[in-house]
């Protein structure tokens, strides 16, 4: 596969153009309060009020970067998800930049920006301030400092900047750790075909090595000091321990999983992406050793997208026949996908043959960028609304504290629910943003909010608990803990004068200072 060349000198203007529309849309959604804070998000939040070297289910970037938007934008969703909105730039930029530099591609760089611009995956990860953001941008720029050192340029920068990438990376997301394997498997291939620069190994292992004590220690004391919770959650989550480890084959679940991976990143990508990494990995096989020039980089370049895409992507798909895959695992898979995508439109692009099938695809790509763009503003119905179970949380804080205020002595009353999500949300939406707690009440996994301390210290205080959904009368459990309980209060949430998700909430007086602070086992 030869340099294709490029069309435009424009590609630069056109990929910063688009980068800054999507910068300013996702800054209007946020800022005018379009959707409230996911649970995950909500609860990220609450970690920065007890920063720590890692938390139960995720490394601590995540809490680092929101707690320097809030100190920025002060605790509010904007504040929360600025980290998000700027990191979304920050990865299309570099997803323009390297190719254009290292690749001398331009025109690759625009069309990958064009397809994660267009994904509802990246489209999604622009605004919802999760781990998958900042993992996203480490990842992509580990990958590039190891094409570039797998060159032999920039002599020691780009291992430097690999270990930071992953350092940082795996800060983040423990699921970098794949990338040690990817690295190693593509030094392997170069040294298959000859193209092994000198030094290569030696200065590849001891990158490796730093970003691995740089992402890894802070991980490892926190969960020395904590039984291991945290690595016995990620073992439970993935289908190696407990109840998931069971049963090795099943197949209920890949139907779904698919299904997900085909709408996160849209049909057509998806099927370019397949396509271009078939060709890219019978190209890469069948360069010949020691070449050299375009024809070699392009087989290089090919190798390595190839490597990046297809084993992490088909792994997570495999697995779903095992275990439960969260549709977002194979986030960073699509990183190497956009640029084969790119790769395979950039083709059909200088193709006048097939300008249908171009334009077709522009057009259905930028629908699908002004669909979910402005989908709070359309008038969907709540039965077909794929976003209104994130929605009515802000509404729901402030009935809990219109509850709080009826109370003989409201600064006496604390919050809590039985799970992790809505603790956090009653955390983030009651006014005044107050300690919530999350009780032990059934058989339910783990979460970060049973390290820390209950509220046993405020015995004789009343409370407002809230659940998900139309509810029924609290468990026994529960009850147990106050004097008295009401009658579930069974609330409609509106957000945007539309309705939203409903709640069951109840008034517990006399709180009688017992906890469950014992878990089950389930991590």
């Amino acid at each position: 596969m030869t340099q294709a060349p490029t069309a435009s000198p424009r590609y630069g203007l056109w990929a910063g153009l688009l980068i800054l529309a999507g910068l300013a849309c996702r800054f209007w959604f946020v800022a005018s309060g379009q959707l409230n804070l996911v649970q995950d998000e909500a609860q990220y939040w609450d970690w920065t009020r007890h920063l720590q070297l890692t938390y139960y289910s995720k490394g601590p970037l995540i809490a680092w970067i929101i707690k320097a938007g809030t100190l920025v934008a002060g605790n509010t969703e904007l504040g929360v998800r600025l980290g998000s909105i700027l990191g979304a730039a920050a990865f299309q930029t570099l997803l323009y930049l390297a190719p254009a530099r290292l690749w001398q591609r331009p025109d690759l760089g625009f069309w990958a920006v064009a397809v994660t611009a267009s994904s509802p995956l990246f489209l999604a990860l622009g605004i919802l301030m999760t781990t998958d953001n900042p993992f996203v941008l480490c990842w992509t720029g580990a990958l590039f400092c190891l094409w570039a050192a797998g060159e032999g340029k920039g002599g020691r920068r780009p291992y430097a900047l690999l270990a930071l990438c992953l350092g940082f990376g795996l800060l983040a997301k423990y699921t970098m750790l794949g990338f040690l394997g990817l690295a190693a498997a593509y030094g392997l291939y170069l040294e298959w075909k000859g193209w092994r620069p000198r030094g290569f190994w030696p200065w590849l292992i001891l990158a490796l090595g730093a970003g691995l004590a740089l992402g890894f220690l802070p991980t490892l004391v926190w969960n020395f000091q904590n039984d291991f919770v945290g690595y016995k959650h990620v073992l439970y989550l993935i289908g190696v321990e407990g109840k998931g480890a069971e049963k090795l084959l099943r197949l209920d679940r890949f139907p779904e999983y698919f299904g997900s991976q085909v709408g996160l990143a849209t049909p057509w990508w998806l099927w370019l992406m397949l396509a271009a990494s078939v060709a890219g990995l019978l190209a890469a096989l069948r360069a010949p050793a020691r070449a050299q020039g375009l024809e070699a980089a392009s087989a290089r370049r090919q190798a390595l997208l190839v490597l990046f895409f297809l084993p992490v992507w088909g792994f997570f798909l495999l697995w779903s026949f095992h275990a439960k895959v969260l549709p977002n695992w194979t986030t960073v898979s699509y990183v190497a996908g956009a640029l084969l995508a790119a790769e395979r439109f950039a083709a059909l692009v200088r193709d006048p043959a097939r300008a249908k099938a171009r334009n077709a695809l522009l057009g259905l790509s930028a629908l699908i960028f002004l669909v979910l763009h402005l989908s709070p503003a359309l008038p969907l119905p709540p039965s077909v609304d794929i976003l209104g179970r994130l929605k009515g949380w802000s509404d729901m804080g402030r009935k809990a504290d219109e509850l709080r205020q009826g109370l003989p002595d409201p600064a006496r009353c604390f919050f809590l629910s039985d799970v992790y999500d809505t603790t956090a949300e009653l955390a983030f939406y009651v006014p005044g943003q107050p300690r919530a707690f999350c009780v032990w009440a059934d058989d339910r996994r783990m979460n970060q909010y049973d390290l820390w301390p209950g509220p046993q210290d405020r015995a004789g205080q009343d409370a407002i608990f809230v659940r998900k959904g139309v509810q029924g009368p609290l468990p026994p459990k529960i009850t147990d803990l106050f004097a008295a309980v009401s009658e579930p209060i069974h609330f409609q949430s509106q957000h945007r004068g539309r309705p939203a998700r409903s709640f069951t909430l109840y008034v517990c007086t006399g709180y009688k200072g017992t906890w469950y602070s014992d878990p089950s086992g389930r991590f």
